[in-house]
């Protein structure tokens, strides 16, 4: 057995050691009771004056949504399409050929689809491209970004470029285009 130090109690097991406070933390006794994880907060945390990166990051999370919506659908682009179905149903005539009626009721409404698409993507990559850039463009001494906001950026970047593709396929015809009437 190693030797015993007056602060090792004589059954042989080693005591808590009381550490003494020094003069910084005696002085500030909220500080002394917070754990590392505390401290570690505050010295990253932004100074008092600072702008906030909470707009970046809900802007990046927007953008992320919006890629989403490019790629699913959604409701302006539902009801637009809707919208041109109708139209084409009233000015189509009955008599009209198949390949005209095709056009007219399902082609329109396709191509409003793709076109609603794309503008959800359009946006969703500007705004992903512009949460990307702004530390370039922001406070001099503070160009970092929380890792999260500049991966979720990301993300609605490739979601929005996605999207963009296919509303292109999907609007020229080469991803399902119409069918041809014979």
């Amino acid at each position: 057995m190693a030797e015993k130090t007056e602060d090792e109690t004589i059954t042989g097991t080693t005591a808590a050691t009381a550490v003494e406070p020094d003069a910084q933390t005696a002085e500030r006794p909220e500080e002394a009771a917070a754990g590392p994880e505390d401290t570690a907060a505050e010295e990253h945390a932004e100074p008092a004056g600072a702008p906030s990166a909470t707009g970046q990051g809900a802007a990046a999370v927007v953008s992320v949504a919006l890629g989403l919506v490019s790629l699913t659908g959604g409701w302006p682009g539902t009801v637009a399409a809707a919208r041109e179905t109708l139209v084409g149903q009233l000015r189509t005539a009955a008599d009209a050929s198949v390949a005209t009626q095709i056009k007219e009721v399902y082609g329109d409404a396709w191509n409003t689809t793709a076109l609603w698409g794309g503008l959800f993507a359009l946006v969703a990559l500007i705004t992903g491209v512009v949460v990307l850039v702004r530390p370039a463009f922001g406070a001099p001494g503070r160009t970092v970004q929380a890792p999260w906001t500049r991966s979720v950026a990301w993300a609605g970047v490739t979601l929005g470029v996605i999207g963009l593709l296919l509303a292109v396929l999907t609007y020229t015809g080469v991803l399902l285009g119409l069918p041809a009437a014979s």
